[in-house]
């Protein structure tokens, strides 16, 4: 498996220090086992020549993260003894991680974090959690569309890039159904992003369907004087994923798609998703 190839690298790659080479130049570092073994991305190219670009691990289920927001405090050691110097602050910004979650303990966890969540509502402990359904659901279109998390300056902490730059604005809607006001996005969002995906995640965290607009065409279409824009289920209908496979070449990681989609959507999916 080319899991198992990185793996191997990371490690032997680390077995070694490398402070005469070039490797300490790469702006892409590939995480193996553990927060303690690294490669650079140039490295594994040149060692294995069917990883012709970081998609090939995205669809192996890699996810890219820029390194300032994932604060790996073991990988600045790990660069101080490979390259026999520190990591610049400059460097810092442009370093990008590609990581590989477990993604059978992450669905394991949804599980009982659906459970758990349903005995505290039960209970009237729990009155509002949606700040763990968006934060994953924004990690279900950062794994399946091999979006870049970048650390950013604003207020929002973090910005989604396309792997050639473009912005994406991620939207998550944590609810078995829709109101029928709409999924609300606001305008300005819109207007600053070149697409938006908007993530329809069911109570019990599995994804019941997926939007991946682009935004001109969100501002086209859904023209409004306000501030906000309300995409209603039966003007955007036709491009769900359940119904539309317009936008299935962005799909990076088919395998996350179906395992974290909801029973409904992935057989809807399975003989589509090629």
């Amino acid at each position: 498996m080319l899991k198992d190839k990185v793996f191997e690298l990371s490690q032997k790659f680390t077995g070694t220090t490398h402070g005469s080479s070039d490797y300490d130049k790469d702006h892409i570092f590939v995480r193996g086992s553990s927060d303690r073994e690294y490669v650079p991305f140039s490295y594994l190219q040149k060692e294995v020549p069917e990883i012709d670009s970081i998609n090939k691990l995205k669809a192996e289920g890699f996810v890219f993260s820029s390194y300032d927001f994932l604060e790996i405090g073991e990988f600045d050691q790990w660069y101080l003894g490979q390259f026999n110097k520190r990591l610049s602050s400059k460097t810092m910004k442009n370093l990008g991680i590609l990581h590989l979650p477990d993604q059978k303990a992450i669905f394991d966890t949804v599980e009982v974090v659906h459970q758990t969540f349903q005995i505290l509502k039960d209970h009237k402990v729990l009155m509002n959690g949606k700040n763990l359904p968006i934060q994953l659901g924004e990690w279900y279109a950062k794994i399946i569309f091999g979006l870049h998390q970048i650390k950013s300056s604003s207020q929002r902490g973090f910005d989604f890039k396309t792997e050639n730059g473009s912005t994406v604005e991620v939207k998550v809607h944590w609810h078995d159904s829709t109101s029928p006001k709409g999924v609300k996005i606001k305008k300005s969002l819109a207007e600053l992003s070149d697409f938006c995906i908007i993530m329809y995640v069911a109570k019990n965290f599995t994804i019941r369907d997926i939007l991946f607009l682009d935004s001109e065409f969100i501002l086209r279409k859904f023209d409004t004087k306000g501030h906000t824009i309300f995409l209603k289920d039966q003007d955007v209908a036709g491009y769900f994923f359940s119904k539309s496979d317009k936008h299935f070449d962005k799909v990076v990681n088919k395998t996350a798609l179906l395992k974290f989609a909801s029973p409904t959507l992935a057989m809807k999916l399975e003989d589509r998703l090629k």
